[in-house]
């Protein structure tokens, strides 16, 4: 007999159930001037970690005031005097957790176009290429069209880069790929949103950057990256685009980025496959 597809995701799912994940990522800055920053390092608020988070400026601890938006995004806002930074952050998480109802709302904001995700520009190469195509049919030609026409180059884009440079310069990274995978979907009347995840076996180890795609009542993950398995990724945070899930913003102030060090692993880096319906967990 023959092994399906959704029988071989429902194997891998089953291996997952007990997984145990380990996160760190250290950031160090300098200030430059009084500033307000918001870190989203944190694993949301939707797993239930194990966790320590350290802030020191010149030394001295710094207390930072968490912020928790409608998708369990854990926002960190400090104020902070000028002098060195530093931030770290270590996290376990084990098993999986079953993802909870979207919001009514989202199925309608996530179909509009974003800052970097310019679906409405996008909208005659998308039913070009896809028409026709629905369901995990549609996710896994979009991922493959994606994963195939971009070169994963690092420092290959700018920060201000959207989905249309991404395809015309044909490379990027993580946030790139999922900018395009984003602009495609909703393109095609499908709501897609950006995720910032851990994301054991990544190579090369950094922050990941995925899009999710709301596709029969639940919210799937597309990594057109295919640089990790997509049943180990846990949650940061969850947004329009970049512009909602970055790592560092800073406010009111100025500071440069000297130092980032992340790393993720967990206890099972099982196969992948395009063609399965995965959600975060």
């Amino acid at each position: 007999m023959r092994d399906s597809a959704p029988a071989r995701a429902r194997a891998r799912s089953a291996s997952m159930t007990h997984v145990k994940r380990d996160m760190t990522a250290h950031l160090s800055l300098e200030v430059t001037s009084p500033a307000r920053l918001v870190l989203e390092v944190a694993v949301a608020a939707v797993h239930d970690p194990s966790e320590l988070l350290t802030v020191t400026s010149a030394g001295r601890p710094v207390q930072a005031r968490e912020v928790v938006d409608p998708h369990g995004t854990r926002l960190h806002v400090l104020d902070v005097d000028p002098g060195p930074l530093t931030v770290d952050y270590r996290a376990t998480v084990s098993g999986r957790v079953e993802q909870e109802p979207g919001a009514a709302s989202d199925e309608l904001v996530y179909l509009r176009p974003s800052r970097y995700c310019e679906s409405d520009v996008l909208a005659p190469t998308a039913r070009a290429e896809f028409r026709g195509l629905a369901g995990v049919d549609l996710l896994a030609a979009v991922s493959s069209w994606v994963g195939t026409r971009l070169a994963y180059v690092p420092g290959a884009s700018l920060p201000t880069d959207g989905a249309v440079r991404t395809l015309l310069a044909r490379q990027g990274v993580c946030r790139d790929y999922a900018h395009l995978v984003v602009a495609l979907l909703r393109a095609l009347d499908v709501p897609a949103r950006v995720v910032a995840v851990y994301a054991p076996g990544l190579d090369p180890m950094d922050f990941h950057a995925v899009a999710e795609a709301w596709v029969d009542g639940r919210w799937r993950v597309v990594d057109a990256t295919t640089l990790a398995p997509r049943s180990t990724l846990v949650r940061i945070a969850t947004g329009r685009d970049a512009s909602d899930t970055a790592f560092l913003s800073v406010h009111r102030g100025t500071a440069d980025l000297r130092e980032i060090v992340v790393s993720a692993v967990a206890d099972v880096l099982p196969d992948d496959d395009v063609r399965d319906l995965v959600s975060i967990g």
